[in-house]
């Protein structure tokens, strides 16, 4: 194909799609930008039910009872600013990692003795890692 001939193509595929933009808005009105396309929110497993007792998820959501979640995945533990973390949760030198958090969610007290965190530990290793692919999500 010349440059000539991909010129007209791109000419007519221009002008088809302005007269079907034309004829569906009306004539004269200028159409809307669109809206740029953003991910959507990860929804929260069934399994997440748990922590959501006590958890924010939220950028824009306080902390809770238990310190808001958004952006835990890779975060210092004891670091959400605003939230009284337990001593032993300050000094664990934790960094939430995902292997990190599959062995808390487990056994909470046993990873950090100490800790204000109220669950025993979520058995499930199915549902853990549900829990921790969301958290993966909230950045």
């Amino acid at each position: 194909m010349t440059h000539k001939n991909a010129y007209l193509n791109a000419a007519m595929i221009g002008a088809a799609l302005l007269s079907i933009v034309v004829s569906a808005r009306g004539v004269g009105r200028a159409a809307a930008p669109a809206a740029p396309m953003l991910p959507a929110a990860a929804a929260p497993p069934a399994a997440f039910a748990t922590c959501n007792a006590c958890h924010n998820t939220a950028k824009s959501e306080p902390n809770g009872v238990g310190p808001n979640l958004f952006g835990v995945v890779g975060r210092a533990a004891g670091t959400r600013p605003g939230y009284a973390y337990s001593p032993a949760m300050k000094g664990s030198n934790i960094r939430w990692a995902r292997a990190k958090l599959d062995a808390f969610l487990a056994d909470p007290k046993g990873v950090v003795p100490g800790t204000k965190m109220m669950i025993p530990g979520i058995k499930d290793a199915a549902k853990r890692g549900e829990i921790i692919s969301y958290l993966e999500t909230l950045k």
